[in-house]
């Protein structure tokens, strides 16, 4: 089992949503949460929330689209916390757009966040965990990398490839006989402003997910090492329907309105992301450090 208590827990995407969520549970749990996220403004009111309960928390401002950045800021983490024993992967970005109406930009940065940042923070991290032979990557995908849907082609491809990166990393380290291990999350929509104005045809099937009920779902996971987590259970039935002729599918993605339900799909407000001054603000247990 993963437990928490006693581990460095870093968090990527930890400012807001399920991100921040996670971060506020697993320091209940009584781990030392690392905060990863560009928005300093959002990750200082988290840290300041955790302490506040008692709780432990480091931040470190990174740009998870900037391979470099995150290199240095791992190092800097890894010296000043001296290990991370579960590596949350939580961090995502949408566009919400047509494939041609998004930009080269949308569909780089899209890939920057949601896939690749997925290869540099494992790398950082995971040789420590293999000569320890313990630790947990854990990979917040989504459904959509599962199926596909309009309006979501570069996200659909970038939470494809973050399936596919857990399901290879989890046989490679199983090869290697090691004893780290993955989680891949898989929700559908949650409610946390990032989908804002999506909608379900069927909502006993396929709901709207609640945020806390999202992260209790995925703490047990996690703790409990179970590898792949599908929310609502019904996504499961997608790799049954694959079987079925191409067409058929696509009827019944159209049938469960999945294929629609990007159709009035506004999204979270865009925000400036701002740059921090330090990229470490603090680190405690209970009480604020000055930044370094």
């Amino acid at each position: 089992m993963s437990e928490y208590a006693g581990r460095n827990v870093l968090v990527t995407g930890a400012a807001s949503g399920i991100g921040r969520l996670l971060a506020l549970r697993i320091a209940a749990e009584g781990a030392h949460v690392i905060l990863w996220d560009v928005n300093s403004r959002g990750m200082q009111d988290v840290q300041r929330e955790i302490v506040a309960a008692g709780g432990r928390a480091s931040a470190y401002g990174c740009n998870l689209a900037d391979r470099r950045e995150i290199a240095a800021v791992a190092a800097r983490t890894l010296q000043e916390c001296s290990r991370v024993d579960i590596l949350v992967n939580n961090a995502g970005i949408v566009s919400g757009k047509t494939l041609l109406d998004a930009s080269d930009e949308d569909i780089l940065r899209t890939f920057d966040v949601n896939a690749l940042a997925l290869f540099w923070t494992t790398r950082a991290f995971l040789p420590a965990m293999v000569a320890r032979d313990a630790g947990h990557i854990v990979t917040i995908a989504s459904a959509a990398g599962v199926v596909g849907t309009s309006r979501l082609v570069d996200y659909c491809a970038s939470k494809h490839a973050a399936v596919g990166f857990d399901e290879a990393l989890r046989l490679e380290l199983r090869r290697q006989g090691s004893a780290v291990k993955t989680t891949v999350v898989c929700p559908f929509y949650i409610s946390t402003g990032m989908f804002a104005g999506v909608k379900t045809r069927f909502r006993f099937l396929l709901p709207i997910l609640d945020p806390d009920y999202v992260v209790g779902r995925i703490v047990h996971a996690v703790r409990r090492d179970r590898r792949r987590l599908l929310l609502p259970r019904f996504v499961y039935a997608t790799w049954l329907v694959r079987i079925l002729p191409i067409p058929v599918f696509d009827a019944l993605m159209e049938l469960f309105g999945i294929n629609k339900s990007m159709d009035d799909f506004t999204g979270r407000t865009a925000h400036v992301a701002e740059r921090m001054e330090s990229p470490r603000i603090a680190a405690g247990g209970g009480r604020d450090t000055p930044a370094r």
